[in-house]
């Protein structure tokens, strides 16, 4: 081929439209469709600088924000319960489909056994502040990946902003989320967990829903609330 025939093909392709010779993807050169815009990004948790800096406030976000992970107009959320100011704040992972009926973490068997638990110290759910990583259920009741991380760094704000004397964490997802240890291997000694306003004790031990799945792991579960209520460096 002449290179004066060489040009004339090349310009014809030109003037058909191609631009390219190898591309990831077949294109329709005679029925060009312009590519559709990408999905917008998924809503994020704000930064924790940004996050409301006195716990009414933060409860009250807590309560309307659009950002929290698996938020939406209809989905439920179940707010934390209790007495901030009563030194001791529990965190379990997120509401079952009973709590968000009930409107109440811990709810139905799993709430009497932990209502007993409570009780075995001396507590009751009006003696202690009660929240969950996240007060929205995921849609296949597991917390993981970007989500947990994400309820992570709002859960340590929020125990920030309680600052109880004590922490008790229920369950493997509250341990990952705030120690990144298991349960199996946090439980049985205090933790120092930090915050925007400093270190908080903190205690691990098996959340009330696997102890009625599994009642031999009680005896566990008392040694733990024994040191619970022997607090700290003892």
């Amino acid at each position: 081929m002449s290179p004066a025939a060489a040009a004339s093909a090349l310009q014809w392709w030109a003037d058909a439209g191609v631009d390219i010779l190898v591309d990831e993807e077949p294109r329709d050169w005679l029925n060009p469709k312009a590519k559709a815009p990408p999905p917008p990004p998924e809503p994020q948790p704000a930064p924790e600088d940004a996050l409301p800096d006195q716990l009414d406030l933060f409860q009250a976000w807590l309560a309307g924000s659009d950002r929290l992970a698996f938020a939406s107009p209809s989905a439920p959320r179940v707010c934390p319960s209790g007495d901030p100011s009563a030194g001791l704040m529990i965190l379990t992972d997120m509401p079952t489909l009973e709590d968000c009926g009930a409107g109440t973490l811990l709810s139905g068997d799993v709430g009497r056994l932990f209502d007993r638990m409570l009780a075995a110290i001396g507590r009751d759910r009006a003696s202690i502040y009660l929240a969950a990583l996240s007060c929205l259920r995921s849609p296949d009741g597991q917390l993981g990946g970007e989500a947990a991380q994400a309820c992570a760094t709002l859960a340590r704000h929020h125990v920030g902003l309680a600052a109880p004397k004590s922490l008790l964490l229920l369950g493997d997802a509250c341990a990952k989320a705030l120690l990144g240890l298991p349960v199996a291997r946090a439980r049985g000694r205090w933790h120092r967990i930090a915050t925007h306003a400093g270190e908080i004790d903190a205690l691990v031990t098996i959340a009330p829903r696997q102890l009625l799945e599994n009642p031999t792991q009680k005896r566990h579960a008392w040694a733990d609330l024994q040191m619970l209520m022997e607090g700290p460096g003892r």
